[in-house]
């Protein structure tokens, strides 16, 4: 069977998340020793540079950008119809794969869907954010993680994404009906999959405590900082180093890491990247 990551990139005027997605695919071809296919779902031009990192590049569905909010959320659930992997793992772009995680797949393999239920800040420890699930915790609702998720082909996993269509097609009756407390007047896509396990009766089905789907989430809310709103990049030092180790605050970070400043990307992180990758 074949598997891969993909990635889910639509520019805005503020961010080139095509960018983002190149560099998060120099990471996964320097540090996956198993599976290293990336195909990238997007209608934004693709730089001949960017391309070789690819294995595909593939079109957005059905696409009205009229429609488009924010952040494009309500078209992240076409992703299970355009993958072209027969097992795939998802990943926002604004990520970087540091280590082999080969594990995942083995652990996934035996799961039709599966979301990432687990965080850590930089220091390495497993942390929740009550903060940004405000909504989750006010009406006792799951905390998945849309930015690491797994599925494979399956009749049960396009059963999940059709109820993840309607979700966020009808995303304020939703709201309304399972998530009333703490409202939010936007289609969060987390927001959007905890409300699908609600229907769904899926909290055993694609979430367990035994998971080692994680990531390092530099979200500052929950680094144990008094100022939450300071720029992570201001607070502690940080250096992608030759040999590939990203180093934040003197601790070495693993698996994947979740950088969410845009300008934490900068040239010299691509180049390095680009050098790790043989393309210097």
């Amino acid at each position: 069977m074949s598997k891969g990551f993909v990635v889910f990139a639509q520019n805005t005027k503020t961010v080139d998340y095509v960018r983002q997605a190149y560099a998060l695919a120099l990471s996964i071809k320097y540090t996956q020793k198993e599976v290293a296919n990336i195909s990238i779902i997007t209608n934004d031009e693709i730089p001949k540079k960017y391309r070789k990192a690819f294995d595909q590049i593939i079109p957005i569905p059905w696409f009205d950008k009229k429609g488009d909010s924010r952040y494009a959320t309500e078209h992240r659930w076409k992703v299970f119809h355009v993958t072209p992997y027969d097992e795939t793992i998802v990943l926002d772009t604004d990520m970087l794969l540091l280590e082999d995680v080969n594990v995942w797949w083995d652990y996934c393999s035996n799961h039709d869907v599966r979301f990432c239920n687990r965080i850590k800040n930089y220091k390495l420890d497993i942390v929740l954010d009550p903060v940004s699930r405000k909504t989750f915790i006010a009406n006792n609702l799951t905390s998945p993680y849309c930015a690491l998720h797994y599925f494979k082909k399956s009749d049960y996993a396009l059963e999940f994404y059709k109820t993840l269509e309607f979700v966020c097609k009808n995303w304020e009756w939703c709201w309304t009906n399972f998530a009333p407390k703490q409202y939010q007047n936007a289609c969060s896509m987390d927001l959007a999959i905890a409300v699908t396990i609600e229907i769904m009766l899926a909290h055993d089905t694609v979430l367990d405590n035994l998971n080692p789907l994680e990531f390092i989430h530099m979200r500052g809310s929950i680094q144990g900082w008094s100022n939450t709103q300071a720029s992570w990049r201001n607070t502690v030092t940080h250096v992608l180093n030759s040999k590939g180790d990203l180093v934040v605050g003197n601790i070495k970070q693993s698996k994947l890491f979740h950088y969410i400043e845009k300008e934490f990307l900068t040239e010299d992180i691509i180049t390095r990247l680009e050098e790790l990758n043989g393309q210097a």
